[in-house]
């Protein structure tokens, strides 16, 4: 069954993926028109279509192709994600698909689990309810198949039966001990829908077979026509049950996790050692409850999620009243929301769970298929859903979660294999944490876009200004350089910057918002123009200044200084980019990366400028120190403008809010 749900669950493609797909689309058809334009153009304007004129605005439309491409982009984008990949196995999230590192950054639902997640899975008996609590803890201990060793203090095992045998081994039980007079001798291994195991055990000196079953006490109850008292068994009566059910509720509520145990004696080993052959008829012998105590960070994370826009949803296969204290006590079962089990699930249609679940925050006692019913019906709605689990039934639910999480310690090999990120820690808090750096990496790659891309608006401008003009303002090999050397450092830099201000105030962004959502478009495209009305200038300067005239025609020395100012303008441009809308000049750290790759892109192309046999390659003119100072001083230009527009920006939404 589950093999068969994880082939029906679907994986698509993440947010940045989609939204990454349409940007390429865009570029394509808008790289082929302004080619064909400029071509037409081109020829249109020489008059003829000879060899060397055709050859001449072939190469023109290149220049516009290789100017209007972002050669770096698929580069920068996969470093910055592999950089956060490894940010995040220092905070114990190990990521095993690149792409879900951005997801995180959307998330706007978790689901998780509640043991071992929200709690510490230290599993301690400290409440009993029962006639003899020798027999009861015998029974717990007998009923599972954790073990102590000899000369050991404690039992090595699953957790939650680590308990018990430690709770039987502090009353002078020992299981190895016990083990040697009631050997088991047959079974009927916990699941998931019975909610209980069954054991049976040979009493060699009373020849005669000991049935021990253990589980849900709601469930277990079920199968209860009888109750220990006085040393035998005897009919059990409405008022037992209301007392047990009674005894249950008060554990329930102090966030305890119960487990009931009952008996059943045999003459001779039963024939029929099935469910329906054993799980019936039983004796009931008592209630033991456990406290899970809650992890310290965990409270602090999930009030971190709510102001980050998140929902924290717990799912657990526990008591509903032990899921709703423990609920209550971190904050998720708030006001407003509630509780239901996986039995109540099942009652409520589709049309009615859909509108009923986001008043849903607490889930108890579910099945596999209830998970991913929740996480299809939550993806139904539009919301990007991570789900926590461990076991091998967490499966399906996981793969079927835009960000499936699985746990490195308590997680099963085919949980962690379907999973998106593994969780070192088994900590709910890992996770927020794992959040917080995927809106950060989201963040530096939209910069990283935007840099790029304003950084290609500003060549595409230039290069078509000046045809229409009637001159060539740079070459093909320039823009490459460009492109490839100068821009592809400072967008790295951009992509380790650190997470703003508030960056987990934020509401979770949509996943229907577009790559220039927020105003985007229109920074790259007003800054995109500032940085190629600064490179035409430029270029008239240098003409100017080598010729004394201010006449439209090619120019070395305007070339010159035109790649010089398009190559600075873009590094500068790189330090308005650390904010979208913040100053540059209020920011409370430096980021290294990118100031020492401003100096390097500074270095590079002052060589490919001043080293004669590469000046010559790329056709450079040798200017002189004050073309060199004032093609700086105007690439400069775009750092106090770009601010103005960001303080204007900051004022009009000020007071919009306002």
């Amino acid at each position: 069954k589950i093999a068969d749900a994880l082939a029906q669950a679907k994986e698509g493609k993440t947010p940045l993926q989609l939204k990454l797909a349409q940007l390429s689309k865009i570029l394509t058809v808008l790289v082929l028109a302004i080619c064909v334009v400029i071509f037409g153009v081109s020829l249109l304007r020489a008059g003829d279509i000879t060899g060397e004129v055709f050859l001449d605005t072939f190469m023109i439309a290149v220049s516009l192709a290789v100017a209007a491409i972002p050669e770096g982009l698929v580069a920068v984008v996969t470093i910055v994600l592999s950089i956060g990949v490894t940010n995040m196995s220092k905070r114990n999230a190990i990521i095993r698909k690149l792409t879900a590192v951005e997801t995180l950054g959307c998330a706007q639902i978790i689901c998780s689990d509640k043991t071992g997640t929200l709690t510490q899975n230290k599993m301690t008996v400290v409440d009993y309810y029962g006639d003899d609590e020798k027999l009861l803890a015998q029974a717990m201990a007998l009923c599972c198949d954790a073990k102590i060793e000899e000369g050991a203090d404690s039992a090595t095992g699953e957790p939650t039966e680590c308990a018990l045998v430690n709770y039987a081994h502090k009353l002078g039980l020992n299981k190895g001990e016990v083990e040697k007079t009631l050997p088991r001798v047959g079974e009927v291994p916990f699941d998931s829908g019975r909610k209980m195991m069954t054991t049976l055990h040979k009493d060699e000196e009373n020849s005669r077979i000991i049935q021990y079953t253990k589980g849900a006490p709601d469930e277990v109850l079920k199968r209860c026509t009888k109750i220990y008292r006085d040393g035998k068994s005897v009919d059990i009566t409405d008022e037992d049950k209301a007392a047990i059910l009674k005894a249950n509720k008060e554990m329930a509520d102090k966030a305890l996790r119960v487990l009931m145990a009952s008996m059943t004696v045999y003459e001779e080993m039963p024939s029929d050692v099935s469910v329906e052959g054993l799980e019936h008829d039983l004796c009931f012998l008592g209630l033991t409850g456990m406290i899970d105590p809650v992890r310290p960070e965990v409270k602090a994370a999930i009030e971190e999620c709510y102001q980050a826009g998140i929902t924290p949803i717990m799912i657990t296969g526990d008591h509903v009243d032990t899921a709703s204290a423990i609920g209550r006590e971190l904050g998720i079962l708030s006001e407003g929301k509630h509780a239901i089990t996986g039995a109540m699930l099942n009652e409520l249609s589709d049309e009615e769970f859909e509108k009923e679940i986001e008043n849903i925050s607490v889930y108890a006692r579910v099945q596999p298929e209830h998970k991913v019913r929740i996480v299809n019906m939550w993806k139904k709605k539009g919301y990007v859903t991570a789900m926590t689990g461990d076991g091998v039934n967490d499966a399906p639910s996981i793969k079927s979660a835009e960000i499936g999480v699985g746990m490195g310690i308590t997680g099963t090999d085919v949980t962690k294999n379907v999973a998106d990120m593994v969780l070192a820690d088994d900590n709910f808090a890992t996770i927020v944490g794992a959040v917080l750096e995927g809106r950060r990496i989201y963040d530096n790659i939209r910069k990283a876009i935007q840099f790029l891309l304003a950084s290609n608006m500003s060549e595409v401008v230039s290069i078509f200004a000046a045809t229409l003009m009637g001159f060539t303002i740079l070459h093909p090999v320039h823009l490459l350089w460009i492109n490839l050397v100068t821009d592809c450092f400072p967008a790295l830099a951009l992509g380790v910057e650190r997470p703003e201000d508030g960056i987990m105030k934020r509401k979770p962004r949509k996943t229907t918002d577009g790559i220039f959502a927020g105003g985007m478009g229109f920074d790259m495209g007003y800054q995109g123009l500032v940085v190629s009305v600064l490179t035409l200038g430029a270029y008239f300067v240098g003409h100017f200044m080598e010729s004394g005239v201010w006449e439209i025609t090619n120019s070395p020395d305007g070339t010159t200084m035109a790649f010089l100012t398009l190559s600075m303008a873009e590094i500068f441009h790189s330090f308005n980019m650390r904010s979208q809308r913040g100053s540059i000049f209020t920011m409370k750290y430096m980021n290294k990366s990118l100031f020492f790759a401003g100096v390097a892109s500074l270095i590079c192309t002052s060589l490919v400028i001043y080293v004669p046999f590469l000046a010559a390659a790329f056709e450079f003119e040798h200017i002189s120190v004050e073309e060199y100072l004032i093609a700086l001083g105007m690439a400069f230009l775009v750092i106090p403008i770009v601010e103005i527009v960001k303080l204007i920006q900051r004022k009009t939404m000020a007071s919009k809010q306002a």
